[in-house]
């Protein structure tokens, strides 16, 4: 199975990047075919310029490939910190540009794009791995879970995909390494758990 692995965080030393390798290790154990991208590592360019904007529009090699891999994926991994309730601008602008018309939904014919439109994406399941710094409980109460809607329904779901999970962890910056090591065993196990061998 093809996997597509996307990671947000600009400190390769960061918990987030020892989930994505965590993943990506477990992906390939289980002997998946794995498309990796670290976001900011690659030096991704976030902004969607005018000229990309168009469903037809004529696209950069790199975010050609981005589209490509998306569309061969059966599977999605999603890793990033909760900035503001949201992900970094980089993974947003990767949104922008790459979950695209055409590429991961479409609008039927006939629709002037005021209507729902019909997923592309192939992927049969979606994983969505976070880091937070403020505890659960509050995040619910306070905020609402806004990363939840966010990729759950106005992302993936409208691409089409209705397998989706997520998983917080944290509170990261008051963690122990025991707690950093069990929370790694846990994604190793959901990526088990939904892509096993």
């Amino acid at each position: 199975m093809i996997v597509s692995v996307i990671l947000a965080h600009p400190d390769p030393s960061s918990f987030n990047h020892a989930i994505a390798n965590a993943a990506v290790e477990e992906l390939y154990r289980n002997g998946h075919y794995v498309y990796f991208h670290d976001l900011y590592g690659e030096g991704f360019d976030p902004v969607l310029p005018r000229e990309e904007a168009a469903r037809n529009a004529i696209l950069p090699t790199l975010i050609e490939n981005h589209c490509r891999e998306i569309a061969l994926a059966r599977g999605i991994i999603i890793v990033h910190p909760n900035w503001w309730g949201q992900p970094p601008a980089i993974l947003k602008g990767w949104v922008d540009r790459v979950i695209r018309p055409g590429v991961a939904y479409e609008f039927l014919e006939g629709d002037s794009g005021g209507g729902v439109p019909r997923g592309l994406l192939e992927a049969n399941t979606v994983l969505v791995f976070n880091t937070s710094n403020t505890p659960p409980a509050r995040e619910k109460k306070v905020f609402g879970d806004p990363l939840e809607t966010l990729w759950k329904n106005c992302v993936f779901g409208l691409c089409g995909i209705t397998s989706f999970h997520r998983k917080t962890f944290g509170v990261v910056v008051t963690s122990t390494p025991g707690q950093r090591q069990a929370w790694l065993r846990e994604v190793r196990e959901s990526v088990s758990l939904y892509f096993p061998a």
